[in-house]
């Protein structure tokens, strides 16, 4: 079994790999010119799309409320595997993630990620303070946002998660932009983190009904950030 898991998984990276050199020109265009960010989101929702169907992974995406494709949104979704990563790309928003800057050390897809996407350097005072200035000049530029609000994969009991951090519901509330929860409920047992062995199984996302942040202030953080959570944990207990 686990030879088996250990070939789809040496497959799925190949198809990965190949999608990406495939649609790397495409890429270049919003790296040349910035003003067309919205191409990211077309392109990643193709690239995840042909990477769930060329990997026999079959996904579902599901919106309890239907998103403004006009608005900007800020989406903060669970985090347990790195199959998360394209999962989101599914996202019918078109969005460029806030992530680790571990991402830019990866040779060719670490230079388009870089350039397309915000990292951050958790390490650092500076870095997590220079990923929020950022955030912030994205929003302004009109672009909506993913942040994994865990902070990365951290959790040791999935499908449990950890405290959110708190820098995607300060920028919502000061932008004053809805925060989409976001639950992926499988994608742990499909991609463990601890083994990166593939499983067959079916990925789903669900986005849920955005929850406005007009009126808020900065002392509502806690509270927002409370219940972002549980509407989360509350959708992955379904499902546990």
């Amino acid at each position: 079994m686990r030879l088996l898991r250990a070939v789809h998984t040496l497959y799925g990276s190949f198809v990965f790999l190949v999608l990406f050199l495939i649609l790397l020109i495409p890429l270049l265009v919003p790296i040349i010119f910035p003003k067309k960010f919205r191409w990211v989101g077309v392109i990643n929702r193709l690239w995840a799309k042909l990477l769930f169907i060329f990997v026999i992974l079959p996904y579902k995406v599901e919106s309890r409320s239907g998103l403004d494709l006009k608005r900007q949104y800020i989406f903060c979704p669970n985090h347990f595997s790195y199959l998360d990563i394209p999962t989101m790309g599914l996202n019918p928003v078109n969005t460029v993630f806030v992530g680790k800057n571990d991402m830019k050390k990866v040779p060719l897809f670490g230079f388009m990620y870089g350039r397309l996407h915000i990292t951050v350097d958790r390490n650092r005072l500076k870095g997590r303070y220079d990923s929020f200035i950022n955030s912030r000049q994205a929003i302004e530029e009109g672009k909506s946002l993913v942040f994994y609000p865990e902070g990365g994969i951290y959790t040791k009991n999935a499908p449990e998660m950890v405290p959110f951090k708190d820098g995607a519901f300060r920028l919502a509330i000061e932008k004053q932009i809805p925060i989409v929860p976001v639950t992926i409920p499988y994608n742990w047992i499909i991609l463990p983190p601890d083994e990166f062995l593939l499983r067959q199984g079916n990925v789903r996302v669900i986005f849920h009904e955005p929850v406005e942040t007009t009126g808020m202030t900065i002392a509502d953080v806690d509270q927002l950030k409370q219940r972002v959570y549980n509407t989360i944990e509350e959708e992955l207990r379904k499902h546990k």
